[in-house]
């Protein structure tokens, strides 16, 4: 099943110490620098993105919606939030969609709806471990968790609900 990340942009900018700097400058900076590191992030997993930002900071000459390097773009309209956008797609994707933002309520919502959410700080962390691995061209360290072992025991104490099974698997296709 193909992912659908769903990103809350200024959210995430603004959780990112590189990218807040860049956004207290400009916020188009921001925003290209935002969309550079998921370009980057897609070459190396293929899923679909989707960056949700205010449409009250939309630049001049852009749509409501827009593609920029393979990433889809969208700006929400007058009086709307990009929160009420992410909540609306969350809702319209279900279990094919991530969610990535750092607003409880939004991640509240988004969980609500079938959706998988990821803290912003978690996702940026994602991202620089998959240039890392572009870079590097092989696998991590910081990958594997750092234990190997022929056999693994399994049992009912160990094991996650149905739910939380669901939940890493879509976790673990990043």
């Amino acid at each position: 099943m193909a992912i659908h990340i769903i990103i809350d942009g200024y959210n995430l900018i603004r959780q990112s110490s590189e990218l807040a700097g860049l956004d207290r400058q400009s916020l188009q900076l921001g925003r290209e620098a935002l969309v550079d590191l998921l370009a980057a992030y897609k070459r190396r997993k293929p899923h679909k993105i989707t960056v949700v930002f205010d449409g009250c900071a939309e630049p001049t000459g852009y749509s409501s919606r827009d593609r920029l390097k393979g990433i889809a773009i969208t700006y929400s309209q007058g009086g709307e939030r990009a929160d009420d956008v992410i909540r609306r797609m969350a809702q319209q994707e279900r279990a094919k969609a991530l969610v990535v933002s750092s607003d409880r309520a939004v991640m509240a919502a988004a969980e609500y709806a079938g959706a998988t959410v990821m803290d912003a700080a978690a996702f940026e962390y994602k991202m620089a471990l998959a240039h890392s691995l572009m870079v590097n061209g092989g696998q991590n360290e910081a990958d594997s968790d750092g234990w190997v072992s022929g056999t693994r025991k399994k049992g009912p104490s160990r094991r996650l609900s149905k739910r939380k099974r669901k939940v890493r698997a879509r976790l673990e296709k990043l």
